[in-house]
């Protein structure tokens, strides 16, 4: 029906242009933001989705982190330990030097000095050396937790960096009051002491060992599960180009096919008018 009051057309043209419009304007957006879901009308569920993986990437992430972290710290104790295996050995060829009879009782003292002073410089690296305010080497109660996350389970996921004795007295038990190489029998009973010492020291140098081994085991999985969830979030969240172009030209022609519709529709009242003259 032609009428002059109502432009039934027109209105028409307009709202599909203005979808077109909508459309276009959602497929702009998309490929400026590289992201199919921008809010969460563009995809509720998935944009929950999302933010969880999100959050679980950042955890494993971050895991990786603490993993280089406490291999640092180890590696930290364990260079340490190289010098007190030096100090160790030796105090034990003092040991061994002394315990022989062909030296005198002041070239004894000598040597029973310097031991003393190795025992000394054992005690005090065992104290000094600390990572972020961590201390693993003069106590074996200060354990340290180093955490990735939670199991499925609920429970945390970590692994426990046992602290280790060092300390002359106390872990070696190399007492520098009680034991000394000023006697050729005193000598013996240092060196018997002295390669007890030893073991202990290299027992708790390799548990350190493991414990890095472990720890970079564990980065190698954590960055692969943070990788392969990156994967699964990036095909829920990001734009697939090609296919959004391919809407992004449909949808310029169909605005501009609007645009053109419209200015049709505009003049059909026009062509009522001419009846009326």
């Amino acid at each position: 029906m032609l009428t002059i009051k109502s432009n039934v057309m027109a209105d028409m043209a307009a709202r599909h242009l203005g979808n077109s419009y909508n459309a276009l304007a959602t497929s702009v957006e998309r490929l400026a933001s590289g992201l199919r879901i921008n809010t969460a009308k563009d995809d509720a569920a998935g944009l929950a989705v999302r933010e969880l993986m999100r959050a679980d990437i950042a955890v494993l992430q971050q895991g990786v982190r603490n993993t280089q972290d406490g291999i640092s710290m180890i590696q930290t104790m364990e260079g340490a330990m190289s010098t007190i295996n030096d100090a160790l050995v030796r105090m034990k060829q003092l040991a061994e030097q002394a315990a022989t009879g062909v030296y005198s009782s002041a070239q004894r003292g000598i040597m029973n000095s310097e031991f003393e002073e190795m025992a000394a410089e054992i005690d005090r690296i065992a104290q000094a050396t600390v990572f972020n305010s961590v201390t693993l080497l003069d106590s074996a109660s200060d354990d340290v937790d180093v955490h990735f996350g939670q199991r499925a389970d609920g429970e945390d996921d970590k692994i426990t960096v046992e602290a280790v004795n060092m300390r002359i007295a106390s872990g070696l038990q190399i007492d520098s009051n009680t034991i000394d190489i000023t006697g050729t029998t005193s000598a013996s009973t240092a060196l018997t002491a002295v390669t007890s010492a030893i073991t202990t020291y290299a027992d708790a140098r390799a548990t350190f060992g493991y414990k890095m081994n472990r720890m970079e085991s564990t980065a190698q999985v954590l960055g692969i599960q943070a990788e392969n969830l990156a994967t699964a979030e990036s095909r829920i969240s990001d734009v697939d180009v090609a296919t959004e172009m391919t809407n992004l030209t449909r949808n310029q022609v169909l605005a501009q096919a609007g645009i053109a519709m419209l200015a049709q529709a505009n003049t059909m009242p026009q062509m009522a008018l001419t009846l009326l003259r």
